[in-house]
């Protein structure tokens, strides 16, 4: 569980929106690039903490999950809008903002989201702004949108 005094902000996570990744967090943002990319691979590419230029903003989401490309030409802001995106809730974060999120998100034309929470171990998967499966650590996460399955107890440990 998180204290009182995890949740004050520094001046690098206001400056950066974004609140610094925890064990946790790291944790499962490596399991899910890990079992991504091993059970995945040759359909999508996986790519952490990469900046999204929005027709809003700008955004960088924990994840962003493409049809595989190549590592081709750099790129510092992508403007092909990924098939999925991932959020893993931290600490310090507030989880309303990270549903709040998930309407821009799709009307930028993502096709699903994921909104990761650490504690209680689940996922929740839209498969549009208003609709949306929840899955435990114990269960197959499934997302018909990219015809994924990834088994969450593999994730969260």
């Amino acid at each position: 569980m998180y204290t009182e005094e995890t949740v004050t902000l520094t001046e690098y996570e206001i400056e950066r929106e974004k609140p610094m990744p925890s064990k946790h967090h790291a944790f499962i943002q490596g399991n899910l690039i890990f079992y991504l990319r091993l059970k995945y691979g040759e359909l999508f590419s996986v790519l952490p903490e990469i900046s999204l230029d929005l027709p809003i903003r700008e955004r960088v989401p924990d994840l962003a999950i493409y049809p595989s490309m190549e590592y081709g030409e750099e790129e510092v802001r992508m403007t092909q809008i990924p098939l999925c995106l991932v959020e893993i809730l931290s600490p310090t974060q507030n989880h309303i903002d990270l549903i709040l999120k998930r309407r821009e998100y799709f009307d930028a034309g993502v096709k699903s989201y994921w909104l990761v929470f650490p504690d209680p171990k689940s996922v929740y998967v839209y498969s549009n702004p208003d609709e949306f499966e929840v899955f435990s650590y114990r269960e197959v996460l499934k997302d018909p949108a990219l015809d994924i399955e990834l088994p969450l107890a593999e994730i969260f440990k």
